[in-house]
């Protein structure tokens, strides 16, 4: 019996419809195979996630190390001293104190990057580095400490500033002459207004005193703190301020007059006051107050 027309065409748009497919039907059977294997490997994982996170296996693997520790210190793996590089300012009562470590403590059992971080909380230490070094089982310790480079005074009180503008909480008795800052914010704004004069190395040895003033601009005191001459900055561009400066010194020496204040703070001049003498100016500029270079 032949086909009738209306079963040809659904034979057809079936023949049309896997034409157009891009891959081939599969089997519902292997599906589903694939689909229990994926959801095995599921399943696999997350149990022995939950496995190695249960306090039984945490238990186990510390009571193995602990085991491997006794076993080490029995054969003789127990610290013999302590060894510390690199300190000046650092009292060694402070190291010893934030080490919290003795002769015959297990060598291995020591945490030295706990060590580290408890060193570097000490006020005069930057960078510390702490490693075993075995036979004999020493416990080296070297450290980078903060430097000094100027002195704060703010609220009639004196702090040490390191190198980074950061304040060091520790005595301190600067041993030859150094820059006294002073004003709040002043720690923080330092180093800034150091490297926008540093192109004269004389002159900025003769700075003796800068002051921050209403957290906006600085004050320079040259030569000494209470007779010298103090050097009004602009609150910007004080770098090419400073320039103009130096090269008002190189063309008239305007540093080695007798001057009180020199004040830059406007772009298009330079003001100036004369220092008094047992009340007569000097002979190069008698009868004058001010002068404009």
């Amino acid at each position: 019996m032949s086909d009738t027309p209306q079963n040809t065409d659904v034979q057809k748009s079936e023949n049309v419809k896997k034409a157009n497919l891009v891959y081939e039907p599969k089997e519902f059977a292997l599906r589903l195979v694939g689909n229990l294997v994926i959801l095995g490997i599921i399943f696999s994982a997350a149990f022995v996630t939950l496995l190695l996170n249960t306090d039984m296996v945490e238990e186990k693997m510390e009571s193995c190390a602990q085991e491997m520790y006794d076993f080490a210190a029995e054969q003789g793996l127990t610290l013999d001293d302590v060894l510390i590089l690199g300190r000046d300012k650092t009292s060694k009562q402070a190291l010893l104190a934030a080490l919290n470590v003795k002769r015959g403590d297990n060598f291995l059992k020591i945490d030295v990057h706990e060590l580290k971080n408890r060193v570097e909380q000490l006020p005069w230490v930057k960078e510390a580095v702490v490693k075993r070094r075995f036979f004999p089982n020493v416990l080296e310790v070297n450290i980078k400490e903060r430097q000094v480079r100027s002195i704060w005074q703010i609220n009639e009180k004196f702090h040490p500033i390191d190198e980074d503008g950061n304040v060091i909480d520790a005595p301190f008795k600067p041993k030859a002459p150094i820059l006294l800052i002073v004003g709040e914010g002043a720690p923080q704004n330092i180093n800034r207004l150091l490297a926008a004069i540093d192109s004269n190395k004389n002159v900025l040895e003769r700075v003796k005193v800068a002051n921050y003033i209403s957290n906006r601009r600085w004050n320079l005191v040259l030569d000494d703190i209470e007779n010298g001459i103090t050097i009004k900055l602009p609150e910007e561009n004080v770098e090419q301020a400073w320039k103009k400066l130096l090269k008002l010194d190189a063309t008239n020496g305007i540093l080695k007059r007798k001057l009180t204040i020199i004040d830059l703070r406007l772009p298009e001049k330079v003001t100036v006051k004369l220092k008094k003498t047992d009340g007569k100016a000097p002979a190069l500029l008698k009868n004058m107050k001010e002068r404009r270079v």
